[in-house]
């Protein structure tokens, strides 16, 4: 069994922070689980542009509010609390931060921890 406190994580290892978002990794690939869980913080006034091209990710709103659009299809939906979205064909979108919003997002397969976004959107894929 895991057992994990958010705030026993926070300053570690398994935090990331980064221009526009900050991290707590939950679960590595490390811990054996075959996914990744973590808690992220997105920046008010903040524009992401990502890609995941190695990983499928899920992703739940549990405050703030946000915008997703979807690059391909140019679809824009509304990121509310309650509110999921899954990137699973590798969607390439850009997230757009109206407030702080807290997600939950699961990654497939795990990440190492370390990873931050690549010019392409992107982490790197896992060994």
């Amino acid at each position: 069994m895991i057992v994990r406190n958010i705030k026993d994580t926070i300053g570690t290892e398994r935090h990331k922070k980064e221009k526009t978002w900050d991290s707590v990794r939950l679960l590595l690939r490390k811990d054996g689980m075959g996914f990744g869980f973590h808690i992220t913080t997105m920046y008010a006034g903040t524009t992401t542009e990502m890609q995941y091209r190695h990983h499928l990710e899920c992703v739940y709103c549990i405050s703030g509010s946000a915008q997703i659009k979807n690059v391909a299809t140019q679809e824009i939906f509304p990121v509310e609390p309650g509110m999921m979205y899954a990137l699973n064909q590798h969607d390439h979108h850009i997230v757009t931060c109206e407030t702080d919003i807290v997600i939950a997002c699961t990654f497939s397969p795990a990440l190492n921890g370390d990873e931050t976004h690549g010019p392409d959107g992107a982490y790197p894929a896992s060994d």
